[in-house]
């Protein structure tokens, strides 16, 4: 059936370019259409862990987008053969599986999103210079970001504290980035925003862990989390601030990084749900 869907699909395609000379007008607004309905048809399954922040972003690029598709939780304690078998290197979640093969690692399952589905708000920008800057701004969210985060939180003393200064001192910097703008990109939610806003559902751990307050410290930053988590793709897709404190504090108890924490969150989940 689906083959089938997909076939009437490109016929579609071929009588729009047949009649692009008589009927040039209709042209864009029919390959929008049959873009959308082909996006359909695909079949988009996510390897991911609710609270990971990395999963969000893939989360988000498909609301973005307004793809369907089959959310499969992983238990990070006891991984599935599939995500083993999608993601066999890393062994890592997210994993988006579209139409049987697999994309790894949220920033290239974002980019792949973008480029496979661009009839609907595009996330990254068209201009190659303002895009390699959006690449950059990337990798300076990954490593200072959550890459400073996790240093502070696995370091005690006064390392903590060296590290919980960097941490700000980087968000600090990304205020200056921001600068009068309301995203990132401009005037519009865009890629940057999207690899940095999973970030938001740390706020109460780095304000609790540090004896700090983030609208103090980053006003800025606060007020551009407001902003985008206007936006329903964004809203539904972050996990809620204490719950992600309390997951980072079993975690921290537990003394390994995955052991018992999917037992932990059945029990958060019932006493959320009571």
């Amino acid at each position: 059936m689906k083959l089938q869907y997909k076939k009437a699909c490109l016929g579609l395609n071929f009588i729009a370019i047949s009649q692009r000379k008589q009927f040039p007008h209709l042209l864009s607004p029919l390959f929008f259409s049959i873009s959308a309905i082909m996006s359909q048809a695909d079949e988009l399954i996510l390897l991911e862990w609710y609270p990971s922040p990395f999963a969000a972003r893939v989360r988000i690029a498909l609301a973005e987008k307004g793809l369907n598709y089959e959310s499969r939780p992983e238990d990070l304690t006891n991984k599935s053969p599939l995500l083993l078998q999608m993601n066999p290197v890393n062994k890592q979640i997210p994993v988006l599986i579209h139409n049987g093969r697999p994309i790894c690692e949220s920033t290239v399952i974002v980019k792949y999103i973008d480029e496979v589905w661009n009839h609907k708000s595009p996330l990254f920008p068209s201009d190659p210079h303002q895009r390699a800057h959006a690449k950059f701004w990337d990798d300076y969210v990954d490593k200072k970001i959550f890459g400073g985060g996790m240093q502070w939180a696995a370091s005690k003393g006064e390392v903590k504290e060296a590290a919980k200064k960097d941490l700000i001192g980087c968000f600090k910097t990304l205020e200056e980035e921001l600068g009068d703008k309301p995203f990132f990109g401009g005037e519009s939610f865009g890629y940057v925003d999207l690899v940095l806003i999973p970030c938001y559902s740390l706020f109460y751990t780095y304000e609790s862990l540090g004896n700090l307050s983030m609208a103090e410290e980053c006003p800025k930053i606060v007020d551009w989390a407001q902003r985008c988590l206007q936006k329903e793709s964004v809203s539904k897709s972050l996990c809620d601030q204490q719950k992600s404190y309390a997951i980072i504090s079993e975690i921290s108890r537990s003394g390994s990084a995955w052991t018992s924490v999917q037992k932990f969150l059945d029990k958060l989940d019932l006493l959320q749900n009571s």
